[in-house]
């Protein structure tokens, strides 16, 4: 694996699978909510215009398209990168010291 903002390889990829799975559930319920709000703030509707309702006229459909996209790519993105980050600081770490007794019971068996 490579800090130069090269994409995870080896132990890390395999590692972040499980991690970015469950990040992008989460992430796509907290886009959802967050779009919610978005658009109850943009439209003071409770409800977003369905693609398919002839309830809204088409630019109100688009608009609410528009937001919804920006929101999930805006939240996918952040869950993906740390995400990464994290999974990347875990398999970097240095692995745990191990105690002195240790160290010498094993020098005293190689040598």
């Amino acid at each position: 694996m490579t800090r130069d903002g090269a994409e995870l390889t080896g132990l890390a990829k395999v590692a972040y699978k499980p991690v970015g799975l469950l990040f992008g559930m989460v992430g796509g319920l907290l886009a959802g909510k967050v779009f919610g709000i978005v658009w109850k703030n943009v439209s003071g509707e409770d409800e977003t215009p369905q693609p398919l309702s002839d309830e809204y006229p088409t630019w109100e459909v688009l608009l609410a398209a528009t937001l919804q996209g920006a929101v999930f790519a805006l939240i996918k993105t952040a869950v993906d990168r740390y995400g990464m980050k994290a999974v990347r600081r875990v398999v970097d770490s240095p692995p745990p010291a191990r105690p002195r007794a240790v160290r010498r019971q094993e020098v005293a068996r190689a040598g």
